[in-house]
């Protein structure tokens, strides 16, 4: 378009066409695939994180990604065990989960977190449906015992993933749904349900599902070369690179970058940590080439 004085006019939406070709070779490189995102820390307690979070979502299913979304829930179950007077008590990282904590955890997750995040995502249509590890023997577990201190010790109700059966997610995949799953799993030995970590399901269902990506949301940038020392991030390793930095991070990272690790040697092509503190964070990093936070990639063949 020219103006009468023969000058081009700048259109003002052009930044935004050089954004959408710049996302076209990783719209092109991930349609069709599936792509597992743990949804947690600052992104669920703010209500602007958590639309940006949906509208996210949203966006990958229509640009004809297959997301699935699972979620633990730490900041509403430790409101909820509060108001039960329940103490909380964590150790290696982990919830001690009591029978009667157990409750709390099964209807916070399931009743609370899960509905609320399906319902945020079906405001842009019939898409999510909620379910947990406990729906068709989704996930199975057992009795998860940490080693500390060199003792197995005993915290009640959280479990150890044994078994994945993806049939019910496929299903709803291949109907064009987005699953929300929470991390909850029942026994096959003794019946009782247990509290899973939800960094530790999303890896079990990446692998499961043959996940092209895991993306793991948290508050942090991502994995830092030399914290507390230096807030530079890692922007990316390979599973042996990330293997040996595992016993000097701190506990809180621990079941996350365990989870990059079990996701890669397990056929999952690229794990990722990211900052769940920056609002459209999982658009960034999948469609942009600079891309934020920490990607964890298998090892190259002679590196084992």
């Amino acid at each position: 378009m020219t103006t009468s004085g023969g000058t081009t006019r700048k259109h003002t939406a052009l930044p935004k066409a050089r954004i959408l070709i710049e996302a076209l070779p990783w719209l092109t490189r991930h349609r069709g695939k599936t792509v597992v995102i743990k949804f947690g820390g600052n992104a669920m307690v703010d209500e602007e994180l958590k639309a940006a979070f949906a509208q996210d979502v949203v966006f990958l299913h229509h640009a004809g990604l297959r997301p699935v979304v699972v979620h633990g829930g730490g900041p509403q179950i430790s409101a909820q065990l509060d108001r039960h007077g329940l103490v909380s008590e964590f150790r290696a990282g982990l919830r001690v989960t009591t029978p009667e904590a157990m409750d709390v955890v099964r209807m916070v997750l399931a009743g609370q977190v899960q509905r609320e995040l399906v319902g945020l995502l079906n405001e842009h249509g019939p898409l999510a449906v909620g379910l947990t590890g406990e729906d068709a023997h989704t996930m199975t577990a057992v009795q998860h015992r940490p080693l500390i201190d060199g003792e197995l010790v005993d915290i009640g109700r959280v479990g150890e993933i044994t078994g994945i059966d993806t049939g019910a997610i496929e299903a709803l995949l291949s109907d064009g749904r987005i699953p929300v799953v929470s991390s909850i799993a029942r026994s096959a030995d003794d019946g009782h349900v247990y509290n899973v970590n939800a960094d530790t399901a999303a890896a079990a269902l990446a692998a499961a599902l043959g996940a092209e990506t895991l993306m793991v949301l948290t508050d942090v940038e991502g994995l830092y070369e030399d914290w507390p020392n230096s807030d530079e991030v890692i922007s990316r390793l390979t599973a042996t690179e990330l293997e040996k930095l595992l016993p000097d991070l701190a506990s809180g990272m621990v079941p996350k970058m365990e989870g990059c690790l079990h996701a890669v040697r397990n056929g999952v092509h690229t794990a990722r940590v990211i900052d769940g503190r920056v609002q459209h964070s999982i658009l960034l990093e999948i469609f942009t080439d600079e891309g934020i936070g920490t990607m964890v990639v298998p090892d190259e063949p002679g590196e084992l």
